[in-house]
């Protein structure tokens, strides 16, 4: 049976390129404005908290994992209230290799381990818009042990401790993903995965997306009313089932073009369009060039 998230992780190809080991003591407060870069970040001991773009701060506690997969604005601050005086404070590098926030002396109110991940697929834009823009996930208990080697090897000093943790943290961010499934917040594909009804027909589409789908028939395959399977949909998953689908379509077309699996026609076959002309038509609207131009483009 296809597994959606399966296949949407397995193009993404993600890798945790750069982690830091963060205290705070006190008052403190750090913005990001790195749009686009995923960031993550695991609450290793203590609180704090976590306001992404307008929406209401959410108070992170240890054992949490926070992923934003197309990084917004974000504020983080100290769990301390902070005062109208109080300025942004870039964290200081310490003889330890940990850096600090806030207080320079005395014992930490949070620990955490902050870092960027980066997807190796070309298609890393699309796919992300996929999936929710906030993922928070607490109280799990898989996802609590993986939290709790990464905090273990992000204290010890031992050989390979950075490989080590690139490894953890690539399996905390597919664990987070999929226990996020069921307490995604943002819309996306995890908010579309927790509803069964949603799940099936999302399924359906991966499996086989070379059919001739109508809003109808994956209404049906939901078991709901055309309309209230649009609604339903759109809600959870933040866009249409249609324009999901082009975009799940779009990137298995880039995929067959980087590889050379087939001619035009055959890959126009295989993502559902009838005839290689309209296939390239769709494409250059979608991707804004010819699939040949892409394929020559990817080497």
């Amino acid at each position: 049976m296809i597994d959606p998230l399966a296949e949407i992780v397995t193009l993404l190809q993600p890798a945790a390129r750069f982690s830091k080991v963060v205290v705070g003591a006190g008052r403190w407060r750090v913005r990001r404005e790195e749009v686009g870069q995923p960031f993550y970040c695991v609450v290793i001991d203590g609180s704090c908290r976590l306001k992404v773009d307008d929406d209401a701060p959410i108070m992170l506690h240890a054992g949490d994992f926070v992923l934003i997969p197309a990084a917004q604005n974000f504020t983080m601050t100290s769990q301390e209230a902070l005062t109208p005086e109080d300025v942004d404070s870039p964290p200081m590098p310490m003889p330890d290799g940990e850096f600090r926030l806030g207080h320079p002396a005395g014992p930490p109110d949070v620990r955490l381990l902050v870092g960027h991940c980066s997807f190796a697929s070309p298609d890393a834009a699309l796919l992300v818009s996929l999936l929710p823009r906030l993922v928070h996930v607490r109280d799990d208990k898989r996802l609590a042990a993986v939290v709790q080697l990464v905090a273990d090897e992000s204290r010890a000093r031992r050989p390979a401790r950075d490989v080590i943790l690139s490894r953890l943290l690539e399996v905390l961010f597919i664990e987070a993903l999929r226990s996020g499934a069921g307490t995604a917040a943002s819309p996306g594909l995890l908010h579309g995965l927790a509803d069964t009804r949603l799940a099936e027909a999302i399924r359906q589409m991966h499996e086989n997306p070379a059919r001739p789908w109508t809003v109808a028939q994956l209404a049906k395959a939901a078991a709901l009313s055309r309309s209230a399977f649009f609604e339903r949909f759109s809600r959870a998953v933040g866009i249409a089932p249609m324009a999901y689908l082009l975009a799940w379509r779009m990137a298995l077309a880039k995929q067959l073009l980087r590889r050379r699996e087939g001619a035009l026609t055959e890959v126009a076959e295989r993502v559902g369009y009838s005839s290689a002309s309209t296939f390239s038509v769709a494409f250059a609207r979608h991707v804004g060039q010819s699939p040949m131009r892409y394929a020559r483009a990817q080497g």
